[in-house]
């Protein structure tokens, strides 16, 4: 099967249909010497995905940022307040009192993009599901695992 065709797949699966059509067309790919799988997959030297065993994607905000075009990747997001902005945006997990707005495809364990004022800030393993984190005030929503200070060099503006 073609590289690019299985990873155009995967994000339709996990993400929802239509949500690969916003892939840019010159990737980068890297594969594994031992089975030759994709391992990570870049666009103009800016890391985009790395593909997991599971068959999972662990995206990276700058990714998420590309697929927040789709209706239906917006979904997957969960939106915070002004007052958690920053600490998230320095790697701090998300709490269920600081979320806005929550996609219906969140579920435990997926990859969850932070959004704040339209701008993906953070990416991360959703604890809770989608019910779960509108109904609670407290307690852990989502560990965020990449955010953009936590990147070397580059700047949020």
């Amino acid at each position: 099967m073609d590289h690019h065709l299985k990873l155009q797949h995967t994000i339709d699966a996990l993400f929802g249909n239509g949500v690969s059509k916003y892939l840019p067309k010159d990737l980068e790919m890297t594969f594994s010497r031992k089975n030759g799988r994709i391992k990570t997959v870049s666009h103009h030297g800016q890391l985009l995905c790395t593909l997991r065993i599971d068959g999972g994607l662990a995206i990276s905000p700058y990714f998420a940022q590309m697929l927040m075009k789709s209706k239906r990747f917006k979904e997957n997001c969960l939106e915070i307040n002004g007052d958690a902005a920053p600490f998230v945006e320095q790697g701090r997990s998300v709490f269920c009192k600081h979320v806005v707005w929550c996609g219906k495809n969140i579920r435990i364990a997926s990859d969850t993009p932070i959004i704040f004022q339209d701008r993906v800030i953070a990416v991360g393993k959703a604890v809770l599901s989608s019910k779960m984190i509108s109904d609670f005030d407290r307690g852990m929503a989502v560990k965020v695992r990449d955010s953009l200070k936590s990147r070397t060099g580059e700047t949020t503006s």
